[in-house]
Formats: structure tokens, sequence, C-alpha cells
């Protein structure tokens, strides 16, 4: 078998800066590129005593510290500029890859009885603060993998785009006037100067942007397949509204009644939205998971998010003040039938629609400032588990349809407009938030299951199954006493069902997508309303792309109408067919829309025809490993897979999931902060006095001031003092931010892989050392030397390896074999720090001349 030795150093050791060898990245960069078994002829390099056996036509090129040359010890003697020289050799071969387009993968003249692998970076935000240290972790565990399957004669797509559209270049615009076009452009352009200067091996032909004409056209025609089929519609739906930033804003993005960006207020506000119809796929989004190799905790996300449940809508009647029955009715959606003797009071949304119909003229008041204040928490913070429950009483009582009880209902914000009907049975025996509001408010409980062992913890609801009781009627013929959980809930729909009480049903936390933005920086949406029937048109395929048109002012309009509104001429049109005057859609698309197909365009990136050539597709889909954050979990990916569904459905791919495998890298968390504090008269506080802790402000120690004792940090000059250890994630208000500029300038390129992959496992969050990246660095001069000797007195190398005729031993090569396999098998399972230990054994042995 042919072992070839750039299977030794995955990341990209650079060749010689004045060879003239292949331009691919071996890790021994010389000409003596390919190591073989005894069988092949070959020569040997040599330092010290070690005896490595490279194949190297026929050169013979004697070791100079072995023949006279300067020792290790005399060169630390020599002025020297660089132990490995990363500055001639990183710019150089970066320079030649791009001249000669060397990872270019060819779109139309390729040989498809070759297999394919096509491994994807979730393509970055080009922001104004350029990449931070945290990007080349995924972006070199992607690239290792595509050199590796290049080497082992696949057909590689590794390409590289931006996700230019969104909030935070518009804001920007918003506050220094320029367009945002410029400071997008801009970026991108910084981001790739960076990117390439950290060698990675992307096929920037296909580089692609989601703010290109040419890019969103293919989004807005998928807007309009969506559309066709009913899947794109308008309704009035409350939502996230910020008057400050102009826009509305994802659960995800407003925290304890503010914006993410900005901390501006935010408030609920009913407007008319664009939903898109993904809950219409939601079983295929639940039952495909399956197939995926994803990582569990992710799919779990995914599961939970879409939240399929099976229960019941049951009906209870509205009383009037004199307890009988009115003409309405609340439905109510619950998973547990089986607990309905077990209700004692109904709760309903704050945004419920029946709600103004159900409250007294004594309780208005209390209700109507109840609602205010609910709407200004977003859904996440109204359905946090660990909050305080709030509701009010509406003076109103409904009747228990399974024991003609009457029992009162109540507003409270832990139940969600969105989410089943908008109204639950509460049944605080068995329901933890039931049970809290229920002793708040001095609701009666009731317990109708009894756990299989009778045990009930006084103090707390049972939300467990068990065996049923206190639930008998026989005036409406139900009697589901001594019944298991199950036999009860299936018993009292089959009632409900006999007695129009209610009703089987199948139900989904999954909310349709929310689609629209009032903000100018994103797709235009193509559709027109005609202005004499305000009926909505979408354009014909052949107007698109509908661009978005050039703006001086992108600040918000004030009223909610979005800033595009002003753009009159472009707004005010001409439907092409009927030629009656229109107006077009102001809102635009959310930065979701763009990234949602961007991995199919890479197969096809200058089609002008269609989104992809069916022919690629069926060759580059689906992509093999995807690699990006977990903070993606849920969102892009769910959008994605549904597009995606959509588009398998309508013939345009032919996959029914995007991503077969996708990998989430951890953090990289900054360098560990010191710190301790100080008493009032300026004492030093060591860690163990945790009881004074809070009274005092930390005060932050440098790290030269600093040792470790035992499982502790110490002041060095005070031992008895212990410190607090801790590393944060990177953010300026830290100032723990590393720039890998400023690494790549002082360390090389390749320095800063081959550390961010020795750091810990890919998937695991790491603390960034400035120690650590020197440590690696020195590697590499180790590494460089045994291949090319040590540098002249000069500090510059020679232009050859250093190599001599011995055969190496069988101990030397089973030692070499052993490496290989090692990091064969290590690259394979994504393990890239155990595989860079076995670089680093293999490098100790071979200087030493001795077996591992």
């Amino acid at each position: 078998m042919l072992l070839h030795t750039h299977h030794l150093h995955p990341h990209l050791l650079f060749p010689s800066p004045h060879s003239h060898a292949s331009p691919f990245p071996f890790p021994f960069p010389s000409r003596t590129n390919t190591l073989r078994s005894r069988t092949f002829p070959a020569t040997s390099i040599r330092t010290g005593s070690s005896s490595l056996r490279f194949h190297s036509y026929g050169r013979r090129i004697r070791n100079s510290a072995a023949k006279g040359g300067v020792s290790e010890t005399e060169h630390n003697k020599q002025p020297v500029t660089r132990a490995y020289p990363f500055h001639e050799i990183e710019l150089k071969w970066q320079r030649f890859w791009d001249h000669n387009r060397t990872f270019q993968t060819p779109d139309d003249d390729i040989d498809t009885s070759k297999p394919k692998y096509y491994v994807l970076d979730m393509f970055p935000y080009p922001s104004g603060a350029g990449l931070h240290v945290g990007h080349p972790l995924g972006y070199t565990a992607t690239d290792i993998l595509a050199r590796y399957k290049r080497m082992q004669g696949y057909n590689v797509l590794h390409p590289m785009g931006w996700d230019a559209f969104g909030l935070p270049a518009e804001q920007y615009a918003i506050e220094t006037g320029t367009h945002p076009k410029l400071t997008t452009v801009r970026n991108i352009n910084r981001f790739r100067t960076q990117l390439k200067s950290l060698g990675f091996s992307y096929d920037w032909d296909r580089e692609v942007s989601t703010i290109e004409p040419d890019y969103y056209k293919w989004t807005q025609w998928i807007f309009l397949q969506l559309l066709k089929r009913g899947l794109a519609y308008q309704a009035e739906v409350p939502v996230n509204w910020c008057p400050a930033l102009g826009t509305v804003l994802a659960n995800e993005e407003v925290i304890d009644g503010v914006s993410e960006r900005g901390g501006h207020p935010v408030i609920r506000k009913p407007m008319r939205q664009w939903m898109l119809k993904i809950t219409a796929y939601a079983d295929r989004l639940l039952e495909d998971l399956d197939d995926l190799d994803w990582p569990e905790s992710v799919k779990e996300m995914q599961r939970n998010w879409i939240g399929r449940s099976e229960g019941a809508e049951m009906e209870f009647c509205i009383l009037d003040s004199d307890g009988k029955e009115r003409d309405i009715t609340i439905i109510v959606y619950t998973t547990r039938p089986d607990t309905i003797f077990g209700a004692t009071y109904l709760v309903v949304a704050p945004e419920h629609p029946l709600l103004s119909s159900l409250v007294s003229i004594a309780q208005s008041k209390h209700v109507e400032d109840y609602v205010d204040l609910a709407s200004r928490k977003s859904d996440l913070e109204r359905t946090e588990l660990q909050k305080e429950k709030t509701g009010v009483f509406t003076g109103c009582y409904a009747k228990n349809p399974a024991n003609g009880e009457a029992i009162p209902i109540w507003v409270a914000d832990y139940v969600l407009g969105s989410y089943g009907t908008g109204a639950i049975m509460a049944v605080p025996a068995h329901d933890s938030r039931d049970y809290e509001f229920a002793l708040k408010y001095d609701v009666p409980i009731c317990w109708v299951v009894m756990p299989d062992d009778k045990s009930i913890e006084s103090g707390k609801a049972f939300s467990g199954e068990g065996t049923i009781v206190n639930s008998s009627n026989t005036l409406v013929g139900l009697d589901i006493n001594g019944l298991s959980s199950n036999e009860a809930a299936l018993k009292v729909i089959e009632w409900a069902e006999k007695s129009g009480n209610g009703k089987r049903k199948v139900n989904y936390k999954l909310r349709d997508w929310l689609f629209a933005r009032q903000r100018y920086w994103g797709e235009p949406i193509p559709v027109i309303f005609l202005d004499d029937s305000d009926e909505t048109v979408p354009l014909c395929e052949t107007e698109l792309p509908l661009i978005l048109p050039e703006l001086d002012d992108f600040s918000p309009t004030g009223t909610g109408e979005p800033p595009l509104s002003k753009a009159v001429s472009w707004v005010k049109t001409t439907d092409s067919l009927s030629g009656r005057p229109a107006t077009r859609e102001t809102n635009t698309m959310p930065q979701w829309a763009g990234s949602c197909w961007y991995y199919l365009r890479f197969m096809d990136p200058h089609n002008s025809k269609e989104l992809v050539d069916k022919t690629k597709e069926r060759y580059w889909g689906p992509v093999d490993v995807y690699v990006g954050g977990a903070e993606h979990a849920v969102l892009h990916l769910l959008y994605a897979r549904f597009w995606h569904k959509v588009l398998f459905d309508i013939g345009v791919v032919s996959t029914k999931e995007p991503f077969q495998c996708v990998i989430n890298q951890g953090i990289i968390l900054g360098e560990v902060q010191y710190m301790t504090c100080r008493d009032q008269v300026g004492n030093l506080i060591s860690a163990d006095s945790t009881d004074m802790l809070n009274e005092h402000k930390l005060e932050i120690i440098p790290a030269e001031k600093v040792m470790k004792s035992g499982d502790s940090f110490v002041l060095k000059e005070h031992p008895d003092i212990r410190l607090f250890a801790r590393a944060h994630k990177m953010s300026k208000s830290r100032g723990n931010v590393v720039n890998p500029d400023d690494v790549v300038s002082e360390y090389g390129a390749d320095s800063l892989r081959l550390y961010e992959m020795f750091m810990g496992p890919l998937r695991d969050s790491k603390t960034w050392s400035t120690s650590g990246i020197e440590g690696v660095h020195r590697f590499l001069g180790r590494t460089w030397r045994l291949i090319v000797g040590s540098p002249l007195s000069d500090g510059t190398f020679k232009d050859r390896t250093v190599s001599v005729d011995e055969e190496p031993t069988i101990e030397q090569l089973r030692c070499l074999h052993k490496c290989i396999a090692k990091v064969t098998e290590e690259i394979e399972g994504t393990r890239f720090n155990t595989g860079i230990s076995a670089m680093m054994e293999f490098l100790n042995a071979a200087y030493k001349g001795m077996p591992l």
C-alpha cells in the first residue's frame, strides 16, 4: 500500500518558498514528497541519530549538521530571523494557489464517475469587526476534510460565500448615513482577505453573496413557488415590534422586554405579516430527523421546537352572572384528557380573541392593565418555567363538561395565544405551573390521578400517569375511575366526540414562520397589490429579480410603515398583465431567507436559467458535512430543511434532506482571567472567603503574578491568597477578543490552524492560551528543521531537504506507519487534536531515532 506523507499533516504546512515543487500542501514541504515501503527505491532524511526514508528522485543530500554543518547548539548562537519561515512560505503559496486556482472545482467538465464530497461551512455574516479566532475553528476543520478527500481521489466541493443582508448593516447605515451595500461590500472584502491569509482551500470561483441580484432573484423565485402552493399567506398577527429599530423581531431577539441589539423597548403589536406555512411540513420535519447524522442534542432541540403532541380539544361553555349557559364556548387543547375532572379553572392568553367578551365590569381595568403589561414581554419570557406565575381573574365562569361544576376563568401570560387554542384547562394537582398558580391565587386543587405506588409528595403536583380517581359523573355518562391514564384518556375522547364536547386532536408547538421584516436591507418580496381591489398579485417570474431600490434615508418611518415606503416611484407601479395601477409590497424578507438555500447555489453558481442544474444537484447533493455553531440548531437548520422539502416536492432537488451530517464546533473562550478583591482597608481577600466576596469589587490580576498551587491558582507573592480563574466568551466589552490577523502576523497561519485543532475536541468549548500557540509554533519549527536542516548563519535555510542513502530500520518504518494510520483514523473521526498528538510523538521519535 502506498502511504503518502501528506497524510501526516492535515492542516497546512507550506512548501519551501524557494522550491518549485507541486503546489499541493504536503506536510513535509520538499521535493521528497512520497514516502514508500521498503520495496521502493528511496533515500533517507537524517537528523542526529534518526533516519527517515524518503523517495527523492535520485538526489543525494547530506545532513549539514551530521557533516560538519551548524549544529542546533551552534545554531542558537547565530542571528536567526525565524525558526520556521512562515512569512515567506505562506505568502508565496497563497499567491500561487490564488493565481492558479489550485482548489477550483470544475463546473461543467467534471468526472462524475469519481465519488463526491461536499463539505460546507455555515457561511458568515460579514460584520464590521472582521473575523475573530472563533471563526477559523470550524473553517480549519472543514479544510482538513476537504484536503484529505481530495488526496483520496474525491471530487470535492468546498465553497465560501456571505450571508450579507441583515439588521446590523442597516443600523450602521442609519447611524452613519453610509449605504449598507457600501459597508457590506467593504466587510466582505476584509473577510475574504482574512480567509485567504489563513490558507483555506476554498473554491473562490463559486463565491456567492445573498445581496447580489443574481442571487436573490432565486430567493424571490422560491417565494413565488411557496405562494403558488398556498404555503405563503398574509395574516394579522401579534409581533415583537421595536419602535426604535423600526422592525419586527423574532422571539430570540428579545431579552427582558428589550431588543438584543441596542437594548430598545419592544412591544407586542398586531400587524399584517407574510407567513410561511412550515406547519404543513411538521410531520415530515420530525420523521426525517431519524435518518440524519446530526448531534442528538440538535435533533432533540428540533423535535421539541416542533413539539408534536396528541390529545383532545374540549369545549367549556361560558356561564352568565346567574350561572346559566351563554352561547359562547371556550375551546381548550389538552394532552391529558384523563385529568378533566381535576380541571378547577381555565386560563386564556392575554391576546385571546374572546377575552373582551368574558371580562366583567368590575374586573375590566385589572384585565386591561395586565394585558398591556403582557404585551411588553416576548413569548420566551412568558413561558419561562422559572418565572413567577401571574394572572388576573376575568370575573367570569365556565362549566366543566365532565362534572358540571362552575370554574373561574383567568387571564395569564404563561398561556400563549399562538399555541393550541390560546386557552387551557388548568389541573393544578397534576401540572406544576397550574399548581404554583393555584397556590398563589387560592384556587381549588382536586387530585384525580393516583401514582401506581400510591405515594404523593406533599407540596408538589404529580404530573405522571397512574390510576384515575374522583372521576365519575353518571349524569353525563362518564366514569373513568380505576382506569389507567392511557385508558381514561381514550375513554374521555370517545365520550367527548359522542356528546359533542370535544374531539381528538394532534397539535404542534411549531408556529408558521413570520416572514416579513419592516426594514430596508433585505430581499424585496415579489408581489404587488392592485390599487382598486387590494388583490395580491405575484410578479411574473420573467420580472425577477425585483431589485432593491436605492435609498438615501433608511431610518424607520415611525408609523410602522417599512423604510421602502419612502421609495415612492418604486412603490407605485403597474400590473404587467392587466395594466392596472398597483402598489409594491414594502416589507422585505428576513435574513434567514438567503441562507435557506445557498448550499444549492454553490453547486451551480453562475446559472442564469434556473436555481440549480438538475444533473449537478443530483451529483453534489446532499451536503456531506455541514459545520457551524450550535446556536443555529433550530431556526436556520429547520427553515433550510423546510425549503428543501418544498423544492423536493416541486422537483428542483432530488434528496429529502439538505445536510446529511451536521457538526457543531465548540466556542473559543478568551484567555483565563485571574481575579481577587480587597476588603475595606485594602487587604486582599482569598477566594475561600465566599461569604465576603459579594461585598467587594473584583480586581484582575496579571498572569505573570499568578502561579498554580494544587487545583487552585494563587498569588506568587502571597500563596495564601487563592484567586478566581474564569474564562469568558470573547467580547469587545470584556476586552478579551483575539484578532486572527495579529496571530498570523506573529506566528503564521499554520500555527493558528494547528493550535485551534490541538486545543481539544472539535465539538467542545476551549480556552485560548497564547502560550499554547507558542508551543505548536515550536513544533512546526522542529518539523521544518527535520526536513531542511538547521538554519544558516544569516537565519535562512538551504533550498533543499536533508536526506541520505541509508535505509530506515523496520522500527522506524513501523513508527511512521503507525503515525500515518493513527492520523488517518483521527481525521475520519474528526478527532484532530489526537491526530496532532500522534504527529508530535512521531516527530519526537524521528529526532531520537528510536521507536515509539
